[in-house]
């Protein structure tokens, strides 16, 4: 489509396909005004009214075999009968001709890849963060801020209860640590959609006054490989410098599904940042202060090593 597209751009008007042996016998009939080779391709310029299968065409177009190149006795017959004026040749170095074929669909895929690199690093914040891809993408609220309680919670009394130790583990975690008490690290929080979850963890945050992470399962993955699981150990980092505090993980099961179901195996993205998830629960220290709260409406689909003991042991049903 491309060299139709080409020749029709730089030669107007109708042309008309022909062999070899139509050019040389509408020369010899004197239809043919001018000739231009660039390489192997021939086109003539046809005498004013020149007519073939009942259409008028201005030009004609044929492609020269080996034998009518140029230094060859065919290349003479061309020119026999055609002022020199009026014959035009070029040549062209197949050699180049054919390294730009090959090059140019390739700087294209190139090209096209380039842009769509740098439209997912603009949705990234701009070119200057290409290397804050494996950056948590965690929205922190300082203590300070966290203005939700348990009075802004209503209808979920029991869930308010079953939460009550961790506020007071948060407040004050030498009255656990005295008595040998350990507190869980991961607390889920399981309920239809519009129930509340994200309000009750803020509640907890700020009714014991800690920060506040908070980030959604889907964040953590992208398209470039081991980006998921590089914002998990950010994400842990920062909690544990700015601990005692909070982690809210809002639809786990986008990450948390269980293993083996998807078509990566156990090497696509998502499962290795589950991997890394239940790596960093296991190195949480009761000196840490790091609570890992998690809010889901499946969770029959969860892998079983994010519910065994210490990491979402404690389940809390927000109704």
């Amino acid at each position: 489509m491309m060299v139709v597209w080409t020749r029709s751009s730089f030669n107007p008007g109708r042309v008309a396909e022909v062999s070899i042996a139509e050019f040389l016998q509408e020369k010899a009939a004197g239809n043919v005004a001018r000739v231009s080779i660039e390489g192997e391709e021939l086109t003539a310029e046809m005498h004013k009214g020149y007519i073939k299968d009942g259409h008028n065409y201005k030009k004609v177009h044929t492609t020269l075999p080996p034998a009518y190149y140029v230094d060859t006795k065919g290349f003479d017959q061309l020119k026999d009968g055609i002022e020199a004026k009026d014959f035009q040749y070029q040549k062209r170095d197949p050699f180049l001709a054919q390294l730009l074929m090959s090059i140019v669909p390739w700087v294209i895929i190139l090209l096209v890849a380039w842009y769509f690199f740098f439209r997912q690093i603009r949705a990234s914040g701009g070119p200057g963060n290409i290397l804050s891809f494996g950056k948590s993408r965690a929205r922190f609220i300082t203590a300070d801020k966290v203005k939700t309680t348990f009075a802004d919670v209503a209808g979920v009394e029991e869930a308010k209860e079953e939460v009550g130790e961790i506020v007071e583990f948060l407040k004050n975690p030498q009255k656990f640590s005295k008595i040998g008490g350990r507190i869980p690290h991961g607390v889920l929080l399981i309920g239809p959609p519009g129930t509340g979850k994200t309000l009750l963890a803020k509640a907890i945050a700020g009714e014991a006054g800690v920060p506040f992470l908070s980030i959604s399962g889907s964040d953590f993955v992208e398209m470039f490989v081991g980006v998921g699981a590089s914002r998990v150990r950010d994400l842990f980092r920062q909690a544990k410098e700015n601990s005692p505090c909070i982690i809210f993980l809002d639809e786990i099961d986008a990450v948390g599904r269980r293993r083996g179901t998807g078509l990566g195996g156990g090497h696509d993205e998502r499962e290795q940042t589950l991997n890394q998830i239940l790596v960093e629960m296991d190195g949480f220290d009761t000196n840490d202060q790091v609570i890992v709260i998690a809010a889901t409406n499946r969770a029959d689909i969860l892998d079983h090593a994010l519910t065994r003991p210490g990491r979402f042991d404690r389940q809390v049903v927000v109704p």
